[in-house]
């Protein structure tokens, strides 16, 4: 089982978080909440506003997600949905948690405080008018930025 940490769509309550659960896909295991140990921009971009994680350490925000614990099916169905190596790149994030309520075999409990390593995806490249958008420390696809996703049904 691999741990990931979700930032945009895929956190609960937004459009894309039923693909975690959906039996096909894989098996997927919420263990709790995390921030990023440095800065990153979080972008909400092109006319779909989707979000993007920018891989540039120390600018933008600590961005606030969720982790996961996947298997190997879900890893692979995650690295299609997400377009790798396309329109992202799946790296290693520094995380602290902020709340756990997973159980993991074998290992102790982890405390909020705790730092760990976990994949991400990132954006495998950054257009020139990127870096003058907003950056966000947290992303909700309702919120007030005004920016709404666009389902991909929903897309031309």
């Amino acid at each position: 089982m691999t741990r990931v940490f979700v930032y945009g769509t895929l956190k609960k309550g937004q459009p894309n978080n039923c693909r975690l659960f959906e039996s096909n896909n894989g098996k997927a295991e919420y263990l709790g909440l995390a921030f990023t140990i440095q800065k990153y921009p979080l972008l909400i971009t092109t006319k779909n506003n989707i979000p993007f994680l920018l891989n540039i350490p120390g600018q933008g925000h600590r961005v606030h997600g969720e982790i996961y614990k996947v298997d190997d099916q879900m890893l692979k169905f995650l690295d299609d949905f997400e377009s790798v190596p396309t329109l992202y790149q799946r790296t290693v994030v520094q995380l602290e948690v902020k709340e756990w309520v997973g159980k993991m075999e074998g290992e102790e409990k982890v405390s909020p405080g705790s730092i760990m390593d976990v994949f991400v995806y990132t954006a495998t490249t950054c257009e020139p008018d990127w870096r003058s958008l907003l950056c966000y420390e947290n992303y909700d696809s309702e919120g007030d930025h005004g920016l709404k996703y666009r389902r991909r049904e929903e897309r031309d």
